[in-house]
């Protein structure tokens, strides 16, 4: 049974930080892209960032380039998402997803095939 799981996620004062881990178990992450995406409400689903299988390319959203940084470690099966400067507005649920395709960093969310639960993360102001 495949899962990813995030952590990580909180309640932070603006200007700070937060990582989020993104766990997976039953398949081999490095074998996958991996992106992040959030979730605010009565906004849509919007990509944040994606790391190649390799792990050599990356890709950002413009709202979050420079203040976000995606990552992975292979050995431990896991992605991260560092999360510097934060704003009011990035207030959302955050999630991984694992994409098999071979896309280097694919940024539409129906290329993935598989999704974690989410972690809410809170800026306060």
């Amino acid at each position: 049974q495949v899962q990813l799981v995030e952590s990580g996620g909180g309640l932070v004062q603006a200007g700070g930080s937060l990582r989020l881990s993104c766990a997976a178990s039953g398949l081999d992450l490095s074998t996958y892209a991996m992106g992040w995406f959030r979730h605010a409400p009565v906004k849509e689903r919007e990509f944040l960032a994606a790391i190649s299988w390799s792990g050599g390319t990356t890709n950002y959203a413009d709202s979050v380039k420079g203040r976000f940084t995606i990552s992975r470690d292979d050995a431990k099966n896991t992605a991260y998402l560092k999360m510097n400067s934060l704003k009011p507005e990035d207030t959302a649920v955050y999630y991984c997803a694992a994409d098999r395709s071979r896309i280097a960093t694919p940024m539409s969310s129906g290329l993935y095939d598989y999704w974690g639960q989410g972690t809410q993360v809170t800026v306060s102001s």
